[in-house]
């Protein structure tokens, strides 16, 4: 079925197989011309055409674009964005996991709290910012200047607008730098491990939760309003129940239909609209990369997606705050916390000013980032400012 679908302009006048792709791939590409909406349509399933050749003849189990990187000597590689497409599996690679660097820690020791502040998290009314209209399958219209912290339905960033918002909202990997105050501390390499599970999903509707928590084990999981009770990569909302559930509830429960898909690759994670209804995310990581407000509550349309946490900025952060004290790194529990919305939003812009406002709604706990800043934090010892009985 493949085949049909996307004509390959090739050396190979057949079918081609699995040996002739690894033979012949350093020659010239084999192409597809794009379609409207940059997908093939193979078994009534969409997908991007180099994940269904590269799924297809190297790696049965990818699941995302994002697993992938093209090689450099590809002229027509997915990301170009040119009139065909390259689907020679083998001028795409998988994309590795990177190895975040130990923070450095002072065994016990208080250090002064003469550093400035982290960013403001108090719970004041958060802002908002939409996500540009998603490229239409009639329109080839493409937004020339997208704001920062965009992604097309492609899952490509505005290079310009990344590389000004990282410059001034987000903070170089490197290891901690050892300030004056911690020259002579013994200071204690804290590594980063992998949990079983990467995440941990609660469901709330409006300020009660409902159902179990979801463990994700699989790296890539929907959650959706359907009824599946054993899929390890779905979270399906429409199996639960709650007695005190009222029609706006019922309504918006309706409408959340495919949900959203979750992805954990690279030490990355994404979230990516499947809804015929938008979602609403807030995520303080995504906001810090971009320079926004920590409380920021970002507006995802259908079939697009956005990167909600990066475990190297995680990293680099996490090492700039121990020089900061207990405190500074306590607050980044915060970071490690991702709410979502389906259908309704909330914020500033809304009349719903609280995600606690929101009919339909879930919490993410990422497991690996939190159990680093447990060691980190138990290796620190105890805050700076005692707290007594009558303070």
């Amino acid at each position: 079925a493949t085949f049909k679908v996307c004509k390959v302009s090739s050396l190979f006048g057949h079918r081609p197989n699995s040996s002739l792709f690894h033979h012949h791939h350093h020659l010239f590409p084999m192409a597809c011309f794009r379609s409207l909406d940059g997908r093939l349509q193979v078994s009534h399933r969409k997908g991007l055409p180099h994940v269904i050749y590269c799924r297809l003849w190297r790696w049965p189990d990818l699941q995302s674009h994002h697993e992938l990187r093209a090689v450099d000597h590809c002229e027509f590689a997915f990301h170009t964005k040119k009139d065909e497409v390259c689907v020679n599996p083998y001028h795409y690679q998988r994309v590795e996991t990177p190895i975040l660097p130990p923070v450095l820690v002072p065994r016990h020791t208080d250090i002064p709290a003469e550093f400035p502040p982290l960013d403001d998290y108090s719970p004041s009314i958060p802002e908002n910012t939409n996500f540009p209209a998603g490229i239409e399958p009639q329109s080839n219209y493409i937004p020339e200047t997208p704001p920062p912290g965009y992604l097309s339905e492609d899952g490509e960033t505005n290079d310009h607008q990344l590389n000004h918002s990282m410059d001034t909202g987000s903070p170089s990997l490197s290891p901690n730098p050892v300030s004056p105050a911690n020259s002579n501390l013994d200071l204690q390499p804290v590594t980063y491990c992998e949990s079983a599970f990467w995440c941990s999903i609660s469901y709330y509707e409006l300020n009660q939760r409902v159902g179990e928590t979801f463990h994700a084990s699989q790296p890539s999981l929907t959650v959706d309003g359907f009824t599946d009770p054993s899929n390890s990569e779905r979270f399906c909302l429409g199996l639960l129940s709650n007695v005190n559930r009222n029609s706006a509830v019922e309504l918006t429960r309706r409408h959340i239909g495919r949900g959203v898909r979750l992805y954990y690759i690279g030490g990355e994670v994404f979230a990516e609209c499947l809804s015929d209804s938008a979602i609403f995310v807030q995520s303080p990581n995504c906001n810090q990369r971009y320079g926004w407000h920590p409380a920021t509550v970002c507006k995802i349309p259908p079939g697009c997606n956005l990167k909600i946490f990066n475990n190297q900025e995680f990293a680099a952060l996490l090492a700039q705050s121990v020089n900061q004290g207990f405190e500074a790194v306590y607050q980044l529990t915060r970071m490690c916390t991702i709410r979502m919305s389906f259908v309704k939003g909330w914020g500033a812009e809304y009349r719903r000013q609280t995600v606690t406002s929101t009919p339909c709604w879930i919490e993410l706990h990422l497991n690996g980032p939190l159990q680093w800043l447990d060691k980190v934090l138990t290796q620190m010892g105890s805050p700076s400012i005692h707290c007594s009985s009558v303070s």
